[in-house]
Protein backbone atom coordinates (compact mmCIF):
# COMPACT_ATOMS: atom_id res chain seq x y z
CA UNK A 1 0.00 0.00 0.00
CA UNK A 2 1.10 3.31 -0.96
CA UNK A 3 2.15 6.43 1.90
CA UNK A 4 -0.90 7.95 -0.34
CA UNK A 5 -3.13 5.13 -0.37
CA UNK A 6 -2.29 4.89 3.52
CA UNK A 7 -3.34 8.72 4.02
CA UNK A 8 -6.80 8.57 1.80
CA UNK A 9 -7.56 5.55 4.20
CA UNK A 10 -6.68 6.76 7.40
CA UNK A 11 -9.26 9.97 6.29
CA UNK A 12 -11.92 7.30 5.57
CA UNK A 13 -11.12 4.68 8.01
CA UNK A 14 -13.27 5.34 11.01
CA UNK A 15 -15.68 1.92 10.87
CA UNK A 16 -12.49 -0.40 9.76
CA UNK A 17 -9.97 1.05 12.27
CA UNK A 18 -11.11 -1.41 14.81
CA UNK A 19 -10.41 -4.30 11.96
CA UNK A 20 -7.56 -3.03 10.81
CA UNK A 21 -6.24 -3.25 14.33
CA UNK A 22 -7.62 -6.68 14.74
CA UNK A 23 -5.53 -7.73 11.39
CA UNK A 24 -2.44 -6.52 12.78
CA UNK A 25 -2.26 -8.47 15.81
CA UNK A 26 -3.84 -11.11 14.33
CA UNK A 27 -0.34 -11.23 11.28
CA UNK A 28 1.74 -10.50 14.61
CA UNK A 29 0.94 -13.50 16.58
CA UNK A 30 1.01 -15.53 13.53
CA UNK A 31 4.38 -14.63 13.03
CA UNK A 32 5.58 -14.64 16.46
CA UNK A 33 4.11 -18.24 16.71
CA UNK A 34 5.93 -19.10 13.68
CA UNK A 35 9.10 -17.41 13.88
CA UNK A 36 9.48 -16.45 17.22
CA UNK A 37 8.90 -12.83 19.07
CA UNK A 38 12.61 -11.95 18.59
CA UNK A 39 12.99 -12.66 14.47
CA UNK A 40 9.60 -11.19 13.79
CA UNK A 41 10.15 -7.21 12.73
CA UNK A 42 7.46 -4.70 12.26
CA UNK A 43 8.20 -4.86 8.45
CA UNK A 44 7.04 -8.77 8.53
CA UNK A 45 4.11 -7.71 10.36
CA UNK A 46 2.72 -5.08 8.05
CA UNK A 47 3.69 -6.94 4.73
CA UNK A 48 1.68 -10.15 6.17
CA UNK A 49 -1.24 -7.92 7.38
CA UNK A 50 -1.17 -5.95 4.21
CA UNK A 51 -0.78 -2.49 5.35
CA UNK A 52 2.07 0.29 5.54
CA UNK A 53 4.59 0.74 8.70
CA UNK A 54 2.27 3.94 9.69
CA UNK A 55 -0.63 2.00 10.14
CA UNK A 56 1.24 -0.49 12.40
CA UNK A 57 2.35 2.86 14.39
CA UNK A 58 -0.52 4.27 14.70
CA UNK A 59 -2.03 1.36 17.03
CA UNK A 60 0.81 0.33 18.10
CA UNK A 61 3.90 2.48 19.45
CA UNK A 62 6.35 -0.21 19.49
CA UNK A 63 6.28 -3.86 18.88
CA UNK A 64 5.67 -5.58 22.38
CA UNK A 65 2.17 -3.03 22.25
CA UNK A 66 0.82 -5.57 20.22
CA UNK A 67 0.80 -8.40 22.36
CA UNK A 68 -0.75 -6.76 25.25
CA UNK A 69 -3.36 -4.83 22.62
CA UNK A 70 -5.92 -4.70 25.34
CA UNK A 71 -4.74 -3.36 28.32
CA UNK A 72 -5.25 0.67 27.77
CA UNK A 73 -9.03 0.18 27.06
CA UNK A 74 -8.70 -2.82 30.52
CA UNK A 75 -7.29 0.07 32.59
CA UNK A 76 -9.63 2.70 31.41
CA UNK A 77 -12.18 0.69 32.20
CA UNK A 78 -10.84 -0.43 35.72
CA UNK A 79 -10.32 3.18 36.43
CA UNK A 80 -13.94 4.25 35.49
CA UNK A 81 -15.33 1.88 37.31
CA UNK A 82 -13.25 2.85 40.67
CA UNK A 83 -14.51 6.31 40.32
CA UNK A 84 -17.87 4.96 40.09
CA UNK A 85 -18.67 3.99 43.14
CA UNK A 86 -20.55 5.96 45.76
CA UNK A 87 -18.24 6.18 48.74
CA UNK A 88 -20.06 3.87 50.67
CA UNK A 89 -19.40 0.52 49.57
CA UNK A 90 -16.64 -1.04 50.80
CA UNK A 91 -13.33 -0.38 49.48
CA UNK A 92 -11.41 -3.44 49.50
CA UNK A 93 -14.55 -5.48 47.99
CA UNK A 94 -14.50 -2.47 45.08
CA UNK A 95 -11.00 -2.89 44.10
CA UNK A 96 -11.47 -7.06 44.01
CA UNK A 97 -14.65 -5.90 41.79
CA UNK A 98 -12.38 -3.77 40.26
CA UNK A 99 -9.72 -6.75 39.15
CA UNK A 100 -12.52 -9.02 38.24
CA UNK A 101 -13.03 -6.67 35.00
CA UNK A 102 -9.42 -7.43 33.69
CA UNK A 103 -9.98 -11.41 34.10
CA UNK A 104 -13.04 -10.77 32.45
CA UNK A 105 -10.76 -9.88 29.37
CA UNK A 106 -8.68 -12.21 29.12
CA UNK A 107 -11.99 -14.77 29.58
CA UNK A 108 -13.59 -13.15 26.58
CA UNK A 109 -10.89 -13.99 24.12
CA UNK A 110 -9.35 -17.66 25.50
CA UNK A 111 -7.51 -18.70 22.21
CA UNK A 112 -5.82 -15.76 22.32
CA UNK A 113 -4.96 -15.04 25.95
CA UNK A 114 -3.21 -18.62 26.17
CA UNK A 115 -1.42 -18.11 23.07
CA UNK A 116 -0.07 -14.82 24.26
CA UNK A 117 0.63 -16.26 28.18
CA UNK A 118 2.38 -19.03 26.24
CA UNK A 119 4.78 -16.72 24.43
CA UNK A 120 5.47 -14.24 27.40
CA UNK A 121 7.26 -17.25 29.24
CA UNK A 122 9.24 -17.80 26.47
CA UNK A 123 10.54 -14.13 25.77
CA UNK A 124 12.26 -12.04 28.80
CA UNK A 125 11.57 -9.00 27.05
CA UNK A 126 7.55 -9.61 27.09
CA UNK A 127 7.58 -10.89 31.02
CA UNK A 128 9.22 -7.47 31.76
CA UNK A 129 6.83 -5.72 30.18
CA UNK A 130 4.31 -7.61 31.14
CA UNK A 131 5.20 -6.68 34.55
CA UNK A 132 5.13 -3.16 33.76
CA UNK A 133 1.67 -3.11 32.72
CA UNK A 134 1.05 -5.21 35.98
CA UNK A 135 2.51 -1.89 38.07
CA UNK A 136 0.11 0.45 36.46
CA UNK A 137 -2.76 -2.02 37.55
CA UNK A 138 -1.74 -2.08 41.20
CA UNK A 139 -0.65 1.48 40.59
CA UNK A 140 -4.69 2.49 40.12
CA UNK A 141 -5.78 0.48 42.99
CA UNK A 142 -3.40 2.11 45.11
CA UNK A 143 -4.64 5.37 44.60
CA UNK A 144 -8.14 4.65 44.44
CA UNK A 145 -7.99 2.82 48.07
CA UNK A 146 -5.46 5.74 49.10
CA UNK A 147 -8.56 8.18 49.04
CA UNK A 148 -10.72 6.16 50.73
CA UNK A 149 -8.38 5.83 53.71
CA UNK A 150 -7.29 9.10 53.44
CA UNK A 151 -8.34 9.78 57.35
CA UNK A 152 -6.71 6.53 58.97
CA UNK A 153 -3.25 7.05 60.29
CA UNK A 154 -2.25 3.84 58.48
CA UNK A 155 -4.17 4.95 55.04
CA UNK A 156 -1.13 4.97 52.89
CA UNK A 157 0.32 1.65 53.79
CA UNK A 158 -2.58 -0.19 54.10
CA UNK A 159 -4.06 1.15 50.74
CA UNK A 160 -0.57 0.10 48.87
CA UNK A 161 -0.91 -3.37 51.31
CA UNK A 162 -4.40 -3.92 49.67
CA UNK A 163 -3.71 -3.08 46.54
CA UNK A 164 -0.09 -5.54 46.17
CA UNK A 165 -3.02 -8.27 47.75
CA UNK A 166 -5.82 -7.90 45.12
CA UNK A 167 -3.07 -7.90 42.30
CA UNK A 168 -1.38 -11.28 43.59
CA UNK A 169 -4.98 -12.67 44.08
CA UNK A 170 -5.45 -11.81 40.81
CA UNK A 171 -2.33 -12.91 38.92
CA UNK A 172 -3.07 -16.51 40.87
CA UNK A 173 -6.35 -16.73 39.57
CA UNK A 174 -5.27 -15.88 35.99
CA UNK A 175 -2.07 -18.13 36.01
CA UNK A 176 -4.43 -21.28 37.12
CA UNK A 177 -6.78 -20.41 34.63
CA UNK A 178 -4.12 -20.06 31.60
CA UNK A 179 -2.31 -23.15 33.14
CA UNK A 180 -5.67 -24.81 32.32
CA UNK A 181 -5.01 -23.50 28.76
CA UNK A 182 -8.85 -21.37 29.53
CA UNK A 183 -10.85 -24.97 30.13
CA UNK A 184 -10.79 -24.34 34.10
CA UNK A 185 -14.02 -22.37 35.86
CA UNK A 186 -12.13 -18.86 36.02
CA UNK A 187 -15.18 -17.58 37.54
CA UNK A 188 -14.93 -19.60 40.42
CA UNK A 189 -11.36 -19.15 40.06
CA UNK A 190 -11.43 -15.46 40.76
CA UNK A 191 -14.18 -15.55 43.30
CA UNK A 192 -11.98 -17.86 45.51
CA UNK A 193 -9.44 -15.57 44.97
CA UNK A 194 -11.33 -12.43 45.96
CA UNK A 195 -13.23 -13.49 48.94
CA UNK A 196 -9.68 -14.74 50.22
CA UNK A 197 -8.67 -10.92 50.14
CA UNK A 198 -11.83 -9.57 51.29
CA UNK A 199 -11.98 -12.06 54.07
CA UNK A 200 -8.53 -10.98 55.04
CA UNK A 201 -8.47 -7.09 54.77
CA UNK A 202 -12.07 -5.35 54.87
CA UNK A 203 -12.69 -3.87 57.73
CA UNK A 204 -17.05 -4.66 57.65
CA UNK A 205 -18.45 -7.26 59.40
CA UNK A 206 -20.14 -9.00 56.91
CA UNK A 207 -16.75 -9.65 54.61
CA UNK A 208 -15.24 -10.14 57.68
CA UNK A 209 -16.94 -12.96 58.57
CA UNK A 210 -16.84 -14.81 54.83
CA UNK A 211 -15.00 -18.20 54.43
CA UNK A 212 -11.82 -18.32 53.25
CA UNK A 213 -11.27 -20.77 50.74
CA UNK A 214 -11.45 -24.22 51.30
CA UNK A 215 -12.30 -23.29 54.63
CA UNK A 216 -16.28 -23.84 56.71
CA UNK A 217 -17.76 -20.48 57.46
CA UNK A 218 -17.63 -19.02 60.28
CA UNK A 219 -20.65 -19.41 62.92
CA UNK A 220 -22.73 -16.30 63.73
CA UNK A 221 -23.02 -15.75 67.21
CA UNK A 222 -26.92 -13.94 68.21
CA UNK A 223 -27.73 -12.37 71.78
CA UNK A 224 -31.42 -12.14 72.67
CA UNK A 225 -32.26 -9.89 75.73
CA UNK A 226 -36.02 -10.71 76.83
CA UNK A 227 -38.17 -10.95 80.01
CA UNK A 228 -37.84 -13.91 82.40
CA UNK A 229 -41.42 -13.96 81.78
CA UNK A 230 -41.77 -13.96 77.71
CA UNK A 231 -43.15 -16.95 76.71
CA UNK A 232 -40.65 -19.38 74.66
CA UNK A 233 -42.58 -18.75 71.62
CA UNK A 234 -41.20 -15.33 71.46
CA UNK A 235 -38.01 -15.82 72.30
CA UNK A 236 -38.68 -18.28 69.53
CA UNK A 237 -39.41 -15.69 67.45
CA UNK A 238 -37.13 -13.55 68.65
CA UNK A 239 -34.59 -15.78 67.43
CA UNK A 240 -35.88 -16.15 63.59
CA UNK A 241 -36.47 -12.82 63.50
CA UNK A 242 -32.85 -12.09 63.96
CA UNK A 243 -31.53 -14.87 61.82
CA UNK A 244 -33.28 -13.57 58.89
CA UNK A 245 -36.39 -15.94 59.68
CA UNK A 246 -34.39 -18.88 59.02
Amino acid sequence: MSEKEEQDQAMNDGPSKPAMREALVAAAFELFLERGFEQTTVDDIVSLAGVGRRSFFRYFPAKEDVVFPDHERSLAEMTEFLDSGTGEEDPVKHACDAARLVLRMYAEQPSFSVQRYRLTRKVPGLRAYELSVVWRYEHTLAAYLRGRFAARPDGPLRADVIAAAVVAAHNHALRTWLRSGGESDWVAEVDAAMAFVTATWSDRPADRGAARPGEEPEDEVVVLVASRKAPLWRMVQGIESALGGN
